[in-house]
């Protein structure tokens, strides 16, 4: 099954977003794997953001996702990154489908409440900065053979 890694920006957290953010995800089939409540430093940010280091909006965004509280979360799942973007929308919620995390909570690019990561190799570096081995649970999900054709190992 693949992993993927999503956070509830704290902007998602000083709306209440995050039960409905979570719900989405669990509704649709994927299961939390990891989950933490944090406030992110500027040394996490800055290795979670390192290919904006040298960009004009890198301090923006590190002041950004350091001034409050961030949910760091695992998903797993069937073509969990894939999906899981296609639910948060486009980066720019004004482009972002309704229906779409995004679409339906954000309005402005530098509150878009959400990130995810983008590919296999973004999700294996991103739970690695916010995660340790021994805080990512391996569980059986019971509705997964309601919800796999065939039950994935």
């Amino acid at each position: 099954m693949e992993k993927t890694f999503v956070v509830i920006k704290p902007d998602g957290m000083q709306r209440g977003l995050i039960g409905k953010i979570i719900s989405r995800f669990e509704l649709k089939g994927y299961k939390l794997v990891a989950m933490k409540l944090i406030h992110v430093t500027d040394e996490i940010a800055k290795e979670h953001y390192k290919e904006h280091v040298n960009k004009p909006f890198f301090k923006a965004l590190k002041d950004f996702i350091t001034s409050g509280p961030v949910v760091a979360m695992v998903w797993e799942g069937k073509d969990a990154v894939n999906s899981i973007r296609k639910m948060m929308g486009k980066t720019n919620p004004m482009d972002a489908d309704l229906g779409t995390i995004r679409g339906d909570f954000g309005i402005d690019i530098g509150r878009n409440v959400v990130h995810g990561s983008d590919s296999l190799n973004s999700a294996t570096r991103e739970i690695s900065i916010f995660f340790s081995e021994d805080e990512i649970l391996s569980w059986d999900c019971d509705i997964h053979k309601w919800i796999y054709e065939k039950q994935l190992v």
